[in-house]
């Protein structure tokens, strides 16, 4: 079985290079993974934009009507850190989409991945920090209303603490979120998640590994049998992000999706991977950066198939 991954053309609003945001990363990822073999011209599931429905199970009513009508409150978007456009609207309803189908062919294949998607800032009644709508929790509001589950983790290895997660999620008991995060990082004002360890600066590979690695640990206690794991796999823990304050290097990032990913699989648990923060203006080191967690999940749909072929051939 080849690794699912999603990927829409609109995932990149096209923003000037110079952007904070560096947009382009989108469209680099795609054409990376279609270098490294990962997938082919034409092989990408691509998503439609997200129903508003899908949406209100996550935000105010309110704020999903102005961010498809293109009427956000200036205020509102100087929080997000960009215009809300028509462009700008459809990345955000395609790539909460794409979460939600990622989601679904991790159930049915136990692990798939999106090319965007970990928008972990927005909060119920808003975006926030380059977020418009919070796509995990979109994703997994909508498969528990389905009955698709009954029961999600939510384990955020981005640089910055999952916030909006843990806001929209608070007093939740079938969605449990976990963040390990920069302490001295955005926002300054973090919210409560079940679980979180805020990190000093600058820590490098071996002791961040150390840590997640007890983190996994101590999250097998906590949650014993999640349905899905929604993996933000935030590449801004680089020594060399602008916005990040850790130290790791690709090869630590490689390790950490490694272990991530096989500690769930091993466990029999679906993982449904997006890729979170990464803050470059060398969107190319950018983008093979976030295609490292596509690399390492790819690995473990092909063990998967294998393992399946086996069973049936037994």
């Amino acid at each position: 079985m080849t690794l699912p991954i999603l990927h829409n053309p609109a995932y990149d609003a096209l923003f000037d290079p110079e952007h904070r945001f560096p947009m382009g990363k989108y469209a680099r990822l795609a054409e990376v993974l279609i270098e490294d073999g990962l997938a082919a011209p034409g092989t990408f599931i691509v998503p439609a934009p997200a129903p508003r429905d899908w949406v209100k199970l996550a935000h105010d009513a309110t704020y999903v009507d102005q961010v498809y009508a293109y009427e956000v409150p200036h205020a509102i978007e100087r929080e997000i850190g960009f215009e809300v456009t028509e462009r700008t609207s459809l990345r955000a309803q395609c790539a909460t989409t794409g979460t939600v189908m990622a989601a679904r062919l991790a159930l049915e294949h136990g692990i798939a991945c999106n090319t965007a998607g970990g928008s972990h800032h927005a909060r119920h009644a808003q975006g926030a920090g380059f977020c418009t709508f919070n796509d995990v929790a979109v994703a997994a509001r909508l498969l528990l209303a389905d009955g698709e589950i009954s029961n999600a983790l939510v384990l955020d290895l981005d640089v910055h603490q999952g916030d909006g997660t843990a806001e929209i999620f608070a007093g939740d008991g079938q969605v449990f979120t976990a963040s390990v995060h920069a302490e001295k990082n955005y926002p300054v004002r973090k919210k409560a998640s079940d679980f979180d360890l805020g990190l000093p600066d600058d820590i490098a590979d071996a002791a961040y590994l150390k840590a997640v690695a007890l983190v996994l640990e101590e999250l097998r206690t906590r949650v014993p049998a999640p349905d899905i794991v929604f993996y933000n796999a935030g590449v801004d823990v680089h020594g060399d992000d602008r916005l990040g304050r850790l130290a790791l290097t690709n090869h630590g990032i490689e390790q950490r999706e490694r272990m991530v990913i096989s500690h769930f699989r091993a466990r029999g648990i679906a993982v449904c991977g997006v890729i979170g923060g990464g803050y470059s203006k060398d969107v190319d080191a950018l983008a093979r950066r976030h295609a490292l967690l596509h690399h390492v999940a790819s690995e473990f749909a092909f063990s998967a198939a294998g393992a399946s072929s086996e069973a049936a051939r037994g």
